[in-house]
């Protein structure tokens, strides 16, 4: 009697084994794999909008144009003259004229006095000159301000918008020499369009 009552024991044990793994199967099988019919959820990320490129180099380029790799300190300076055009509220093409201008000044270094071979007393991004009334010393080796001053200048040229950047700039900043600030056009355009966003 012993050996029945412990063969219905083994019996009725392995029963409820089968009988949970076949209820407790299918839920953890389902668990571990997703049944073929789920889609998996894809992922977009939001672009940032982009730059109205057309409004970047709105006359075309003028000549060869030239072109420099950029060091982490350049780069700051190229955001620094976006924000401050921003600030200005003015629009990319201003920000496209800026740094062409800084690119030909001072290959967007923020550079101090450079003794015998300084142009006169020209300092900063803009090569702006304390003698001349763009500010101190301290001003304009400031790229916030020298840049809000060259638009200040730029923002008084009547029709700028409508100009070749290199005769906008010029109007600006009277260099010696007037044609040089087109050769940047394209790079400061591709600077915008990179950062303008970012």
């Amino acid at each position: 009697m012993n050996t029945t009552i412990l063969r219905k024991s083994m019996l009725g044990i392995a029963g409820l084994a089968f009988a949970g793994g076949v209820f407790a199967g299918p839920v953890t099988e389902a668990h571990a794999n997703p049944t073929m019919d789920a889609k998996p959820v894809a992922v977009v990320q939001a672009d940032k909008p982009g730059v109205d490129k057309s409004k970047l180099i709105p006359h075309g380029v003028q000549g060869k144009q030239s072109h420099i790799t950029l060091d982490s300190e350049q780069t700051a300076n190229v955001k620094a003259i976006i924000a401050a055009t921003k600030k200005s509220d003015m629009d990319e093409r201003a920000a496209v004229v800026a740094i062409a201008t800084a690119l030909q000044e001072s290959k967007l270094e923020n550079l101090g006095h450079l003794g015998d071979r300084n142009d006169h007393d020209s300092q900063g991004l803009f090569q702006q000159r304390p003698s001349s009334g763009w500010g101190t010393v301290e001003q304009i080796t400031d790229p916030e301000y020298s840049t809000m001053a060259f638009l200040k200048g730029l923002k008084q040229v009547d029709g700028w918008k409508d100009m070749p950047l290199t005769k906008a700039a010029q109007t600006v900043q009277v260099s010696a020499y007037p044609n040089h600030y087109a050769q940047w056009e394209k790079q400061a355009a591709d600077l915008v369009a990179k950062h303008w966003n970012s």
